[in-house]
Parts: C-alpha cells; sequence; structure tokens
C-alpha cells in the first residue's frame, strides 16, 4: 500500500453498494453471526447440456445426441424446443430412460399440451418447464395463464417435475445486474403466486410446489455465487408472505446455464475460461443442474467435439475438484455472506418497487427501463477498458483469422446482437470484411448495421488506443434513438449513422423488398453495387460521423490493431 489507506481499495459495484478490499469476522458479527448454511433439495447437482429443436424439427437429432451424452458424463438434458407441439416425445421415450433421467424442456407455447403428451406416456418425469410467460411478455398473457393452471393440475402427482418455471436467463443474457436478476425473479414469482391460485383446484401451495428458476450465470465470480444464494435466501422470505410454510423454500430448484452474455466471437476459445468459472461460481452457489454452453455456440452449429468440451467441464468439477462434496461451501465466508447479505438487501428494495409500480406484469416498462440502463453501461464499461474481455478489449489479436464465414455470421438472423461484446466484435467483424474487400479490390460496396449505440461505443474506445497527448475533443456521437452503420467500398470506410426508419427503408431497397411487407426482418449485412450503395445512402438520408483530427479509416485501422 506504501502508506495510502487502505480504504482507497474499496470499489463500487455496478448494483451501486461498495465493496471492501478485507473482510474480518467482524462481518459477521454485523451480520449477528454467520447464517445458516444453505441446503438443496438434492444432494448433488446434475451436468444437463442443452440442446436446441428449431420449428421445423421434431428434435430426433437433438435426443439422440442427448442419449449418447447421457453415456458420456451427462445427467440429464434440457430442450429448448421452438415448437412444442412438434416434439417427438415418443422417440424421447424410446431413446432415454424417462423415469431415472432429469429432463428441462423451455418453450414458448404449448405449455399445457406438452404436459399432457407427457403424462400419456405413463412415467413420472423428472426435471422441469420453463414457459414463463411474463417474462417473455406474451400477449395473450390470459390464455397463458391458463395453460399454466392446467400443467400444475397433471404434474401433482410428479414429486420431482417443476412445471412453473421461471426465465431468469432472459435478464441475465442482456445485462441485468445480479441485483436485478433476483429481484426480476421474485417479481415474476409473486405474480405467479397472486395470479394463479384458483378456489377450487390449484392452491397457493401447489404454485408453490411447480416453480423453479432457470438463471444466467456470468463471469464475475464471487458475485454470482452470492447470487445463487441471495436468490434462495429471499425465495423463504417471499413463501412466507404468502403464508407458506420454511420447508416449502427449500424444495425450490435451481438450474443454472453459463451466460451467452459474456461470450464472444473473437479469440473464442477465450470462452472456454469464462465457462468454467460460470460452472464453478453456479455449483458452488447451489446450482441443482447446470449446463455449459458450447464455447463456439456463437458461430457453429452443434458439433461433437465443442459439446464433448462442454459436457466434461461438470464432470472435472465433480469427479477431480470434488465440488459436490459439501453443499454450502461458501457458508461463513466473510467476504460472501456479506455480499449474499447485500445483494439480498439490494434486490429486496428492487423487489418492493416494482411492487409498488404494480407489480408484473404491470411493471414491465419499469423493468425494461432497467435492464437498458444496466446493459448500456456495462457496453460503456467495455468499449472505456473498465471491464476487461480477454481477446475482445485487451489483449486483441491483430492477425487473429477466423474459422468461420464473417460475411455469413453477420447475415444470419441467429447471430445473438444482444451481448455484452456485440458491439465491440460486430464492429472487428465488419471492419475485416472491409480491408478484406480493399485488398482483393472488390467491386461491391457494403452496408453492415452495427447497432443502437454504438458511435459513442467506438468513440471510447478509440479514445483507450491512444496515448494520453493525443486525445483530442471528439465530436458528439449521434443522435439519440439513431442506428451505427459501417458504409465499405474497396477504397473507403465510412462510419455514418440513421434512424431505425431510414435504415428499413434502405434495406428494403436493396433487397428489393415491398415497403408494404410486414414480416420483413433488415439484415446487418446489406451488399450492392457501388453506385447504387452511394446512391441510396444519400437518398435514405443517411448521416456522416466524423472523428476530429483522424479519418475513420485511421480509426478502424486503429480498432483492429493495425496502427
Amino acid at each position: 500500500m506504501k502508506g495510502q489507506d487502505p480504504a482507497t481499495l474499496t470499489w463500487q459495484t455496478p448494483d451501486g453498494f461498495p465493496v471492501q478490499p478485507f473482510y474480518h469476522l467482524e462481518a459477521l458479527q454485523e451480520l449477528g453471526g454467520a447464517p445458516t448454511p444453505q441446503v438443496r433439495p438434492s444432494a448433488h447437482w446434475r451436468n444437463v447440456p442443452t440442446y436446441s429443436v428449431p420449428a421445423l424439427e421434431r428434435g430426433g437429432s437433438a435426443i439422440d445426441r442427448a442419449a449418447a451424452a447421457l453415456h458420456r458424463g451427462a445427467d440429464g438434458a434440457h430442450f429448448v424446443l421452438a415448437h412444442a407441439e412438434g416434439f417427438d416425445v415418443e422417440h424421447l421415450q424410446q431413446r432415454l430412460p424417462l423415469a431415472d433421467t432429469y429432463l428441462g424442456y423451455t418453450v414458448r407455447g404449448g405449455a399445457a399440451r406438452l404436459v399432457q403428451r407427457l403424462a400419456a406416456l405413463e412415467v413420472a418425469p423428472r426435471g422441469f418447464l420453463v414457459s414463463d410467460p411474463i417474462t417473455r411478455h406474451a400477449p395473450d398473457l390470459v390464455n397463458q395463464q391458463e395453460e399454466l393452471r392446467t400443467a400444475i393440475r397433471l404434474s401433482k402427482n410428479w414429486p420431482e417435475f417443476r412445471a412453473l418455471g421461471i426465465n431468469a436467463a432472459f435478464y441475465g443474457n442482456r445485462g441485468a445486474t445480479a441485483t436485478q436478476q433476483v429481484a426480476f425473479a421474485l417479481a415474476t414469482a409473486a405474480a405467479y403466486l397472486s395470479a394463479l391460485p384458483t378456489t377450487d383446484d390449484v392452491t397457493v401451495a401447489d404454485v408453490a410446489a411447480a416453480l423453479h428458476v432457470h438463471v444466467a450465470v456470468g463471469p464475475n465470480y464471487f458475485f454470482e455465487i452470492a447470487k445463487l444464494r441471495a436468490l434462495r435466501r429471499l425465495w423463504a422470505t417471499l413463501l412466507h408472505a404468502y403464508g407458506l410454510p420454511a420447508g416449502a423454500a427449500q424444495q425450490l430448484t435451481i438450474f443454472a446455464s453459463t451466460a451467452t452474455w459474456s461470450q464472444t466471437t473473437l479469440d473464442p476459445h477465450t470462452n472456454l475460461l469464462r465457462t468454467t468459472t460460470e460452472a464453478m461460481s453456479a455449483v458452488l452457489g447451489g446450482a441443482d443442474a447446470v449446463s455449459v454452453g458450447a464455447f463456439d455456440c456463437l458461430f457453429h452449429a452443434p458439433n461433437e467435439f465443442a459439446e464433448r468440451l462442454a459436457r466434461n467441464l461438470p464432470v472435472l468439477l465433480r469427479e477431480e475438484a470434488y465440488l459436490d462434496r459439501v453443499q454450502d461451501p461458501a457458508a461463513g465466508s466473510y467476504y460472501l455472506e456479506t455480499l449474499t447479505d447485500q445483494l439480498s438487501r439490494e434486490a429486496w428494495a428492487l423487489f418492493q418497487k416494482l411492487e409498488a409500480a404494480g407489480g408484473l406484469p404491470a411493471a414491465t416498462g419499469l423493468v425494461m427501463q432497467e435492464l437498458h440502463a444496466s446493459a448500456q453501461a456495462q457496453f460503456r464499461r467495455i468499449a472505456n477498458g473498465e471491464q476487461v474481455v480477454v481477446g475482445t478489449n485487451k489483449f486483441q489479436n491483430p492477425n487473429e483469422t477466423f474459422d468461420y464465414n464473417p460475411k455469413r455470421l453477420l447475415r444470419s438472423r441467429e447471430f445473438d446482437s444482444t451481448r455484452a461484446t456485440y458491439p465491440t466484435e460486430v464492429l472487428r467483424l465488419a471492419t475485416a470484411l472491409h480491408f478484406e474487400r480493399r485488398e482483393k479490390r472488390k467491386k461491391r460496396a457494403a452496408l453492415v448495421l452495427l447497432g443502437a449505440h454504438t458511435n459513442q461505443i467506438i468513440l471510447e474506445s478509440f479514445l483507450n488506443t491512444l496515448p494520453e497527448k493525443e486525445r483530442l475533443e471528439l465530436r458528439a456521437a449521434h443522435p439519440e434513438g439513431t442506428l451505427s452503420v459501417l458504409f465499405s467500398s474497396t477504397e473507403e470506410a465510412t462510419l455514418m449513422y440513421a434512424t431505425p426508419e431510414q435504415f428499413g427503408r434502405l434495406s428494403r431497397a436493396i433487397s428489393r423488398v415491398p415497403i408494404d411487407e410486414p414480416n420483413f426482418i433488415p439484415p446487418a449485412l446489406l451488399t450492392a453495387d457501388l453506385a447504387t450503395m452511394q446512391e441510396a445512402v444519400h437518398v435514405f438520408g443517411f448521416k456522416e460521423f466524423t472523428v476530429q483530427g483522424y479519418s475513420t479509416e485511421d480509426v478502424l485501422a486503429r480498432l483492429q490493431g493495425k496502427k
């Protein structure tokens, strides 16, 4: 410390409270003594890989991969179903021992019908179902809630199945803080506990017994451990408010998946390090089941190599690190107990704020406002280097080559644009395409959608590459509510901005889609001959974004590590 006050090491968290550099026994005394260790419903956590089933498929391939995984270290499977009605439950029964296998299902609709089809198999399933119409903002909420009641009725006699899953991972994968994730999950649970019970066959106790939480676990190691512990602690408080006994809260099951929010397409093997700490946080925090995502899932189709690495990671944590020998290893830790208490207090305060605003779904606007603010703050921290993402905004590889097609990725509708690193990596991918076009002297021009607010991130990222004495005053970023784009030709690259309406009209013109076509989704990458693109950009009113003292070509080259 060289004589400095230790208080200078205190840091402010994104959740809005300070963390001390060191904690003592007195920290537990301030909490009234060490809290009681937390216990999961089951003695051991499960390794449960996730498999996506697109809308036009029945899931046969995913089921076969899950069956093979059960013989190679997996303890179950989680199916994300784009169309639940088409899922082949008969093939599922043929390939998997349903009575002994932990299976989860995430659906966008048709929850009751899926449970009916499972019931027809005459085997009491184990696992969970996540539909959560409140979180996914279902337009027909009344009908969706009736479906959930039906699912609860049908699954009453399945003691190891939870039919009312809450998709808190939705918030974790869109930039919510730990406090927000816990508060939003509690608010969603409160909405179901209030709305679903009927006067006849669905009681508050039935709803509570069916509840289950799916969370996304990020790379902030200790905070993620404390997040899961805070969720269990506040769960007991919530159920107590509904007159339920303490034992009801102990039956909560938590399914934790590694966050897509923290994954990146740049230097993608660093994703393996992130998923490792995320999985450790999940099991040390008390998750009942863990799903590790494939490190290349953002840009590659499912493949045996990546799935094997993801499946084996929990096996190593269990069989070699022995992380299933103790249920609550964080219990008694001065730091983690204090952090759990702080997160609990902050999350409960935010939960009460949402309830005061009418609770969910009435307070959805407030939730999305809070979520947007926290995501934008994280984008800015990554842009200015305050939050390090190895391989993306620090220790980049300027000579990185991609084992995927950046152009195809940018055009793909499946490319996840909600992640923390998206503004940074889409700029890198777009500029990589530009330099490639320039070297090959390709005659066509391209326009790449970088996203909303990206110009401010470009400014901050660019400033971070300059020596202190060269950090000239820069012009203001583009107006609020506009989109950033990169215009690229063989000769030059120009950063521009436009309103969403302007970009939509230009996109329709280049794609030759009628102006009244209702289902058109503008792609991120547009190409045309240079004259056509130049005229379209002029006609539709795109504005150039300038950096004082530097050409946009200089900016892009520096951001690519080429200067």
